[in-house]
This record gives C-alpha cells, sequence and structure tokens, in this order.
C-alpha cells in the first residue's frame, strides 16, 4: 500500500559545508527510487508527481543541481562530476542510512539539462557512486549528449544555441559569453511578469494550434489553466536564479566536460541497465540527433518519439513513467 506523501524542500547539510536542496514524493520508505534531475531555469519539485509514480509505490526524489536555487554551487577546484556524484551520494545514504548502497532499486531520470548528470550518474565508478549498483534503468527526457565526443553535435543546433553552448561559447575563454548573457537576463527575470514573457517567447508562443491545445488540456487535467502552469514555471525559473547564477554560468562547461566515461566504452556491468529515451520531433533545444547518438553509443537503449516541441514531452509522462516503470507493479 503506497503512502502518497509529498513534501515542501528540504536540505541537507553536507561534509564539505554546502548544501542540497531536494523535495521527493510518494512513499517516502519504499526501497524503490526514482531520482530525478531537473533541467534548465527550474529546481527540485515534486509537488506534480506522476499519479504512476505513486500508484507504483516509489519514492520519487528530486534534488536541486549544483548552483542552482538553494543547492551551492561546486567547490571551484572540484570537476562537476565529482560534485555530482559526492552530492548525491551524500543524499541517498541520508534518505537510506542502512542501505550500504546495496538493497534499493534506484532508478535515474533527467529532463533536458539534467540528462547529462544523469548520465554522469549511470557511467560513474562505484567508488565515486555506490548506489551506481543499484541502478536498474535511465530515462532521459530531451537528452543532451556528451558533447565531447558528439562530433556532430553542432550541426542541429538553432543559432543562439550555437553562439553559448556551442562551439563559439566554448571557443572563447573564461566562460565569458555566459557571463555576459547572465547580465542580459537578469534584468529579464528580474520580477515574475519578466519570467513569464521570456517563457511564452522561448517556449509557448512558438507552439502551433495543435500542441496549443495539448497544453491546454494537460494543464486543464491538472487542475490548472494554461496561465497558471506558466506561472508556477516561472516562479521556478526566479527560485533557481535567487541565491546565484552559478548553475547557468556552469552549464556549458558541463555540457563540454569529461563525464567521467564514454558512452560507447562503458563496460558490461555499467552498461547492463536498460536506458529509454523519449524524443520530441520537433524540439530545437534538445534536437532528436542527441537522442539517435545516444542510442547508437550505449548499448541497451530504445526510443520513443514524440510530437511536438521542448514542452511535448510533457503531456505524455504518464505513459513514459508507465513504459519506463514496467516491470514495477502496481500496490
Amino acid at each position: 500500500m503506497s503512502t502518497d506523501i509529498s513534501s515542501e524542500e528540504s536540505f541537507l547539510p553536507l561534509p564539505d559545508g554546502r548544501t542540497l536542496a531536494y523535495a521527493e514524493a510518494g512513499n517516502l520508505s519504499s526501497k524503490t527510487v526514482v531520482l530525478y534531475m531537473h533541467g534548465f531555469f527550474t529546481v527540485g519539485d515534486a509537488s506534480q508527481t506522476s499519479h504512476v509514480l505513486l500508484s507504483k509505490n516509489v519514492h520519487f526524489i528530486t534534488p536541486t543541481l549544483p548552483g542552482w536555487g538553494n543547492t551551492s554551487p561546486p567547490p571551484p577546484s572540484t570537476p562537476y562530476r565529482d560534485c555530482l556524484t559526492s552530492d548525491m551520494t551524500a543524499l541517498l545514504s541520508h534518505l537510506y542510512p542502512d542501505s550500504n548502497g546495496r538493497d534499493i532499486k534506484l532508478y535515474l531520470a533527467g529532463g533536458s539539462l539534467g540528462t547529462a548528470p544523469a548520465q554522469i550518474l549511470y557511467g560513474a565508478p562505484y567508488d565515486k557512486f555506490p548506489f551506481g549498483r543499484c541502478i536498474l534503468g535511465m530515462l532521459l527526457l530531451g537528452a543532451f549528449s556528451p558533447f565531447r565526443y558528439h562530433k556532430d553535435y553542432a550541426k542541429h543546433m538553432t543559432w543562439t544555441q550555437y553562439i553559448l553552448p556551442g562551439p563559439i561559447g566554448h571557443s572563447i575563454p573564461f566562460n565569458l559569453l555566459s557571463h555576459l548573457m547572465k547580465f542580459v537576463l537578469a534584468r529579464k527575470l528580474s520580477t515574475i511578469e519578466g519570467a513569464e514573457a521570456s517563457l511564452r517567447e522561448t517556449v509557448f508562443d512558438v507552439m502551433d494550434q495543435a500542441e496549443r491545445e495539448e497544453f491546454a488540456k494537460w494543464s486543464e487535467e491538472r487542475g490548472m489553466v494554461p496561465d497558471d502552469t506558466v506561472r508556477k514555471m516561472a516562479k521556478n525559473v526566479m527560485k533557481s536564479i535567487s541565491k546565484s547564477w552559478a548553475g547557468f554560468i556552469l552549464t556549458p562547461p558541463l555540457l563540454h566536460s569529461d563525464w567521467g566515461f564514454r558512452p560507447d566504452a562503458l563496460d558490461e556491468e555499467h552498461s547492463r541497465p536498460p536506458i529509454l529515451l523519449t524524443a520530441s520531433k520537433d524540439d530545437d533545444m534538445s534536437p532528436v540527433a542527441y537522442a539517435h547518438y545516444l542510442a547508437a553509443n550505449y548499448k541497451n537503449t530504445r526510443i520513443k518519439d514524440v510530437d511536438g516541441g521542448h514542452m511535448s514531452i510533457l503531456y505524455h509522462m504518464d505513459e513514459v513513467w508507465a513504459e519506463f516503470l514496467a516491470d514495477e507493479p502496481e500496490q
């Protein structure tokens, strides 16, 4: 019998003096864990957890990534991948103090930007992330490929992406373009109205009529009108940069960095957990080509294509969760 519990944001003091923020929902004592990594300009938020996850009696945990919201940035001398594996080991050890990294069933998931840290955990050495031995699967929603190894990554970018996280921004020293862009965006995102306007400009105004109708239907099924959904997202945008812009500044270096492994060179044990990739056919932020690169380079993958743009996977999440967790019985 599941215990449907949704918590407010929680805070874990870390050994290095930093803080990790996270949210959780579902059965908080379940040994079946879904660890979800959020995307750009948002935070870990468990307030609208899918009924599929609740019916499967899982413990849904969504940490706020380093440098976003109330989670401290990585220490200056620590690679992102080492900060992430250390933080997630600390979080799971805190929530499961008697597990010894052995007796939980761990499902990794990530959306958009969050697909990079999800992959880092998937391929991490077990001495860095002991809970890696517990992984039973990984779900990547609108995935990013590792730019370090995906030589054709830039061919599928919009001009905006090509300039900032792409080759141009990467070639300019000191991540200078990200710092300049921060000043442009900081003015736009300083008010809830500005954050809403930015979301509409980049995500919602580019939807075609069919996707607008899907978005409206999805919102209404959750007791909201589309404007409510946009405002809720805008609040998370503002929360994500309320303490610092470190998460934003770190994004291009993260996408180009060494994630600790090559997807096509993972050993058999790391490659055993299956990977479900979902890709929106008209997504220009996380192009379908990235998912196809990952499918060709990881050993145990399948792709689920959906119609629509960057937001469209949201409308299919119940069926995606059901497919991803098909081996978990309903309670």
